[in-house]
């Protein structure tokens, strides 16, 4: 058996572990109160994993604001850890991918937040609602209501703050949503862990 298919046969395994019957999942303390969390397991037995963007189905997937605009992108001078998408107030902050909500609550400058954790290995956080719709447990489907945009914690306008992590470690979304028309991008992620942290390519 390759690497490859080892490494899909692991990352399988963890996605049946999100994805239990049971109808909620049980996350530690540490996992419920912070935004940046190691994902456990996930690198267990292997030091890289491939998100196959192609293979991810358009019932999946959901612009996190639909209608929404960039206002600010990742990185810049002020090393922003996230893409800043602009709407109005209370327009409905959606799921992008299928998920369990590991954090639902307020959390300093990120004011209201709610990060899902995806059985592909990605974390998604959204940040700034005005309300949470959901808890810390919750199932989701791409496309449902996870809360409703705001400017909470650090914001100066109404808008939602989102992210893609994985481990704990914050990349560019752009590596996966193409923000000029909102949609996936194609190809392969690869997710390789490197020392302390992960370096995250689009193959």
């Amino acid at each position: 058996m390759d690497k490859k298919t080892i490494s899909t046969l692991l990352l399988g395994m963890f996605s049946m572990l999100c994805f239990a019957q049971s109808p909620s999942m049980t996350f530690s303390a540490f996992e419920t109160q912070h935004v940046r969390v190691q994902t456990p397991g996930l690198f267990d037995g292997i030091n890289k994993f491939v998100i196959h963007l192609d293979s991810i189905p358009s019932s999946d997937y959901c612009f996190p604001l639909p209608g929404g605009k960039v206002i600010s992108p990742y990185g810049g001078k002020r090393h922003h850890a996230g893409t800043d998408i602009k709407t109005r107030a209370n327009d409905t902050v959606r799921a992008v991918f299928s998920g369990v909500v590991r954090m639902a609550k307020p959390y300093s400058g990120y004011g209201n937040v709610v990060v899902i954790r995806h059985p592909n290995g990605l974390e998604s956080v959204y940040s700034h609602n005005s309300k949470n719709l959901v808890k810390s447990g919750d199932k989701v489907r791409a496309g449902q209501a996870l809360g409703l945009a705001g400017r909470t914690g650090r914001a100066t306008t109404e808008h939602v703050h989102f992210e893609f992590r994985v481990n704990g470690q914050a990349f560019n979304s752009n590596l996966i949503i193409n923000y000029d028309d909102n949609t996936l991008h194609h190809g392969d992620l690869v997710c390789s862990k490197s020392g302390n942290g992960v370096t995250i390519k689009r193959k």
